[in-house]
């Protein structure tokens, strides 16, 4: 790789260790990360343009929304923000700028603290830190309903790629008798909802993870694999690579 004259990008998996309902492995935000990356990874195996490379993922973050159940760990912003900077400087000394986060955890205060990372390491290094912003209504809208009515926590949404990805992780039979939770996340977000349990959720999942299909996981994972695919590009060819900030910074 260090020969080969194509700039090199690396991917990095970001998610949370947390609750995904009854169903659902608590690994499930890093999964999603880690597929999106791998999948990327080959599809740009032999390009002319751009070599990738997947970095070890990230798999805690700030987690207060599912404080109320075990098994969430959570980090502080600070120490996140930190650990985002150093990897980032850590390449840059190494004549490796080129760096995505990957990231499918959506509580707020993670989300605002990713973008302050990138902006530091930027800062210091010169360099962009690319970023696939799910949280942008450009890129929803071109994922499932679920997804475009407010989100989705170990909804059909997610619960579809868990079941492409890692089919074993799910535990069909809890899935298949869960009861629908319609609620829009990003709405009771924007009300000042600040846990599940607030925006009545008591299972720690919202929507219809009964409804979940390998067939919509493998969908959605194309769909992610392609948008990610062109954040690759344009990051290696100095043409963008990083979203600005979404819907729970900026509207």
């Amino acid at each position: 790789m260090i020969e080969d004259p194509r700039p090199v990008v690396l991917l990095l998996p970001v998610g949370s260790t947390e609750p995904h309902g009854p169903h659902s492995p608590l690994a499930t935000d890093p999964i999603i990360s880690a597929e999106m990356c791998l999948r990327v990874a080959r599809a740009l195996r032999d390009d002319p343009d751009v070599q990738v490379s997947i970095l070890p993922e990230i798999g805690y973050g700030v987690t207060r929304f599912t404080k109320a159940w075990p098994g969430a760990i959570h980090i502080e912003e600070e120490t996140l923000l930190a650990l985002l900077v150093d990897i980032c400087v850590s390449l840059a000394r190494q004549g490796l700028g080129h760096v995505v986060i990957v990231n499918n955890h959506f509580e707020p205060e993670h989300i605002k603290t990713l973008h302050r990372a990138m902006d530091e390491a930027e800062r210091r290094t010169g360099n962009v830190v690319g970023y696939l912003d799910l949280t942008r209504k450009r890129r929803a809208e071109q994922l499932t309903d679920e997804v475009r009515e407010g989100g989705s926590h170990a909804g059909r949404y997610e619960t579809s790629i868990v079941l492409a990805a890692r089919p074993g992780l799910v535990d069909e039979q809890v899935m298949a008798a869960l009861e629908p939770m319609p609620k829009n996340l990003a709405a009771e977000i924007a009300h000042g909802a600040k846990d599940f349990v607030a925006m009545g959720l008591p299972k720690a999942y919202n929507g219809t993870p009964a409804d979940a299909t390998v067939d919509e996981g493998r969908q959605s994972l194309v769909t992610l694999t392609d948008m990610l695919t062109q954040q690759v590009r344009d990051l290696a060819a100095g043409t963008g690579g990083r979203d600005t900030p979404g819907l729970y910074i900026r509207v």
